[in-house]
This record gives C-alpha cells, structure tokens and sequence, in this order.
C-alpha cells in the first residue's frame, strides 16, 4: 500500500524546485553606483526656536543675542545690558539635504536640534531663518512647528523621566528652496558613473552591459568610475540614464574579509573566505577562589577574645576540548560549524582568527575595527 505524500513532503520540494530552477541573480546598474552630479547637498543653518513652556535656554549669551537679531527685523530693539531671561525660547541648529535638481518652490523636510541648555523643544516655533550650503550661500528658508517624538519631566525631588529624545524634531515641508544647485548635468559631454565600492571587475561587467545595449558609449576611467559619451538635450540625457540604470549585470564576489569590532566582539565573515589546512584547538582555564570565614569562640571562663579564622577555597577547572582539524578550502558554512562544536565565545573566536591569519591559513583579510 503506499503513502500519501504529506503537506511537508510536497512543500520540501517545492522549495528544492525553486532551488535548481533559480537562475543567477542580476543586480541593476543604479543598485551599484550612481552618476556623478546627481546627489544630495548638505544644508544647515541657525535659528531660534519660541513658545517653549519654560524649556528654553534661559540667560545663554548666544540665544539672546539670536533673539535681538530676530526681533530687530521688526524694529524692536532691547537697550544695551539687557537680558530677557529667554526661559521660553531656545537656540538651535537647522540642518537639511537638498536633493539633487530641486528647484525653487519645492519644498524640503528638516531637523531641528538644541545647541544650549533646553531641555525640550515640545510645542516650539522655529523662526524664520535661512539656510546655508558648503559655499555659504542661501539656498532654503525654513520655519515653521517642530514635531516632537519625545518627552521629558522633572519631579520636585529631582528625579526625571525621559523619552526618547525631546530635544530634537522635525518640521516636515517646513523650508523652501530659494536656489537651484548647477550640477552641469545639461551640458557635459560625457556622464560620468560611479561605483559604490572600488572593484575592477564589477566596472569591467558594467562597462561591457553598457556598451552591448548602446555600442562604443562607454569607457572604464578606473575600477570605480565609468565614462559614458552623450549628447542632446536634458530628455534625451535622462532617458539615457533611466536605460542605463534599469541594465542588469552579475555582481562580482567581493574580496574575502573577516571584519572584527574589538569592542564589542562582533565577528562578520564574507561568503569568499577560505580556509587552508589548521589544526584548531581552544582551552579554557577557571580558576575559583571561595572565602569561608569562621568564628572561634573562646572557651568559657578562659578570658579568650572572639576571633574571625580565614578559610579558603581553591580550585581549578580546565574544560578538555579536542583538537578540530580543519579541511583544505574550507568554506564559510563549514569554518562555522567547526566553531560552533567547539562552543567558542565571540572573544575567543577573535583570538583563533588571528591565529589562522599569522599562520597562513586564512585566504582574507582581517579588518579589525
């Protein structure tokens, strides 16, 4: 009599069909790199922020100061000496990206971040303030109600409960762009795109999907940057682009490396890494040291004093590991599960991968930062 597959049998190899029947995958030309010129420009400026429920800096030198040249724009101006004690205002840094052809009109999202002594911005206006790029131009002005994700409160007795981080938010749409970036997209000759990361070979497969869709366009300027001639108007350079981007190629592996944070003892290892032939053996040594004291009473009627007699405790464990051979061109599913029957640590798996590397028998580099 035979048996009826079960729902886990026939999804097992439904999987395994997909498996065998998956072809290699093909990353798009803008998951790679991106052209030069079309990127975002940092932008920051300085303002004041009001209507704060007494969370603002106070007496700061320079939130008054930010406040006078505020309110001379209306022409009041505060005598010489005076402090107005700006419990309910506060100085801030503005900082945006400008995206790449924004033009004037448009309008960008913000951060709004204290620089002084308030201790939340919940409620606050910022005031109108300018923004400025890398060459100290305007190019947005921003104002408006900062949105807060978080919040603080101070009890009598001093204690506080924070959430989150109620001295920064956001004001969405809050600056228009007064000045368009020239990026020279529109009349260069040549686009010129670059790779995220230096690789020779992923500009070489890029270079070539370029020229097999449009032939004799392209040129490798060096392992991340490839050169493509154009011509026409901006229509026609953006549909150029738009092809160009959505092309396919096969990434390249990327270089063995076995990437070590000393600080916190996270150990990422890369799919190229090999591993020669290494015996692999990791002991560990415990040492326990337990303190019993005792109290001696006197004898009675002997006139003695109460006395408090040391006693210790030692001894030593050390855990009996085997020897762990490691085959030739290991790859890095069986390097880690020779780790894993051996029960190393993170600390301890730092330590064997340095070794393996002094002596010869790692194929990568060992980045440790």
């Amino acid at each position: 009599m035979t048996q009826r597959p079960t729902l886990f049998t026939l999804f097992a190899l439904l999987l395994a069909s997909f498996a065998f029947a998956a072809p290699a995958h093909a990353e798009r030309i803008k998951d790679m790199g991106q052209f030069q010129g079309l990127r975002a420009n940092q932008l920051t400026g300085y303002g004041i922020v009001v209507g704060l429920a007494g969370t603002g800096d106070d007496s700061l030198d320079y939130s008054t100061l930010g406040m006078k040249g505020a309110v001379s724009r209306f022409g009041l101006t505060l005598p010489p000496g005076v402090n107005p004690a700006l419990k309910n205002a506060a100085a801030v840094m503005i900082t945006a990206e400008l995206p790449p052809f924004a033009k004037p009109g448009q309008r960008l999202d913000v951060t709004v971040s204290a620089i002084g002594k308030s201790k939340s911005l919940r409620g606050g206006t910022l005031v109108l303030a300018p923004l400025y790029g890398a060459d100290g131009q305007i190019y947005a002005m921003v104002q408006g109600n900062l949105v807060i994700g978080g919040l603080g409160v101070d009890a009598a007795d001093g204690s506080k409960l924070t959430v989150n981080v109620p001295s920064s938010g956001r004001i969405a749409n809050g600056a228009t762009v007064e000045r368009a970036v020239d990026t020279g997209f529109a009349t260069s000759s040549y686009l010129t795109f670059n790779l995220h990361q230096f690789d020779a070979t992923n500009a070489k497969r890029v270079t070539d999907a370029i020229n097999a869709a449009l032939p004799g366009s392209a040129s490798m300027i060096d392992g991340a940057s490839i050169a493509i001639r154009t011509g026409g108007n901006g229509d026609e350079r953006m549909r150029l682009i738009s092809q160009i981007e959505n092309l396919g190629v096969q990434r390249a592996e990327p270089p063995a490396k076995v990437i070590v944070n000393a600080r916190t003892g996270t150990v990422v290892i890369n799919g190229a890494v090999r591993v020669g032939t290494a015996a692999v053996t990791q002991g560990k040594l415990t040492v326990s040291i337990k303190e019993s004291p005792m109290v001696v009473q006197p004898a009675p009627f002997s006139r003695g004093q109460t006395a408090v007699e040391e006693s210790s405790d030692i001894s030593v464990e050390q855990d009996y590991r085997p020897v762990m051979l490691v085959r030739p061109t290991a790859s890095l599913s069986e390097l880690v599960d020779a780790i894993n029957r051996m029960g190393v640590p993170p600390g301890d798996l730092v330590a064997i991968l340095e070794a393996l590397s002094q002596a010869g028998a790692l194929t990568a580099e060992l980045v440790i930062i």
